[in-house]
Formats: structure tokens, sequence, C-alpha cells
């Protein structure tokens, strides 16, 4: 039976490849140097949201978080993602978001669409809602695997009984712990080579296509 589909965000639920990136393309700007460090294990999440931040300073030192989730409003769902999950819940399937992105836009997703669970990271706040400078790292971007893990035994179902979508490298480590990985518009052949199936189409509903293989096994 399936029982549990977990689904990357950026890129996937959403039709931006990062939300971290829309508040950099909003001020302009970017944090090449902090990606580069971070793809260098020179530097790692904490330290990665660390240096968003102070991008995003240079131009709004007083920035709240309200600005953040007016920034992120116009962001929107992938075409077909309302479809796929109310298919999955259908088919009697929990929903939760793994991501890497910010978790405001996590949640206003899974407001949206009816997904049970949000997972993602996000940016400290003081009394005011102005940002800290410090992140809150819930799915370290090589972490997936272990947050996906952690789920399955909170919720009490197993690998065989679950089901991954994701778009990057570094959803790769979901597949790993899913019956099934579907590759949605894979950005590269690891991502493609490692899912069980492939999405091309920019359709979220298509995916329901590829679970097939829990239709055939369930009652």
């Amino acid at each position: 039976m399936l029982r549990l589909v977990a689904l990357d965000m950026d890129g996937t639920l959403v039709d931006v490849a990062s939300s971290w990136r829309v508040i950099h393309d909003h001020f302009d700007d970017h944090n090449d140097e902090g990606l580069r460090r971070f793809l260098a294990n020179q530097i790692d999440d904490e330290e990665f949201i660390r240096m968003d931040i102070r991008v995003w300073w240079r131009h709004a030192p007083q920035l709240t978080v309200d600005d953040l989730e007016r920034i992120l409003a116009p962001v929107p769902l992938m075409p077909g993602a309302a479809e796929l999950i109310d298919g999955l819940h259908a088919l009697g399937a929990r929903t939760a978001i793994v991501s890497g992105g910010l978790d405001l836009l996590a949640r206003r997703v899974a407001r949206e669409l009816g997904i049970e669970v949000a997972l993602a990271n996000g940016v400290r706040v003081d009394a005011e809602g102005r940002l800290t400078g410090e992140g809150i790292v819930r799915v370290p971007i090589h972490g997936k695997e272990g947050v996906l893990a952690q789920l399955q035994r909170q919720l009490e179902v197993s690998p065989d009984e679950t089901a991954s979508v994701g778009n990057s490298e570094i959803d790769v480590g979901l597949f790993r712990r899913s019956r099934v990985g579907v590759a949605f518009r894979p950005e590269d052949d690891t991502v493609r080579n490692a899912a069980t199936a492939v999405v091309t189409e920019r359709n979220l509903a298509l995916v329901l296509d590829a679970l097939g293989e829990f239709r055939r096994a369930s009652p």
C-alpha cells in the first residue's frame, strides 16, 4: 500500500527553482560566493543561510518575516500540483513536504494543497519579526534521506510503503528511502538515473501515473 509520499518543493511543488533565490532576485542580487563555498564544503548549512541574509540586509537592514512573505506571495504552484495531492489523498496516502527551501513558502503551499507535514528551513526573527541573521535548518541540503527516515519512524511507515518526488540531486536521498522515486523534470542524469520513474512534462498530475506499482500491489 502507498501510505506516504514525500515531495520536494522548489522546482517540484512550486514553479521556481529556489525560494531563496526568489528573495535574491527581488533585491536584484545573489549569493554566488556562498553557493561556491558551500559546494566546496567550506561552510555548512547554517553559514550558508547567514550569508543569504547578509545579502538581503545590504538592501533592507530592517527586513521582517512579513516582508519575506510578501516577496514569496507571487510564487506559483506547479501545474498539476492540486490534482496530484488530491489524487494521493484519494489513494489514502499521507503527504509531506521535505524541502531545503524556505518554510514560509512551504507552510503556505501545505495550506493551499492540504499537505499534512511541511518540513523546510527558515530564518530566526526577534520579537518585532525582524531577521536576526541566524537560520533554522530542519532539512540539511545533503540530508534529506535522514529527514525522511525520521518522518517514516514517526508515522510508522516503511520505505516500501513510501514514494517520493523531486527534481534535483539533493532529492536522490529521498529516492533511496522510497519504493518509488519519481524524478519530476529532472535537472540532470544523476537525478534521472537514481529514480524509478521519470516525468518530463510540466504537469505534476502525471506523477500519479508513475505510481501504478502501488496500485497493483494495493488490495
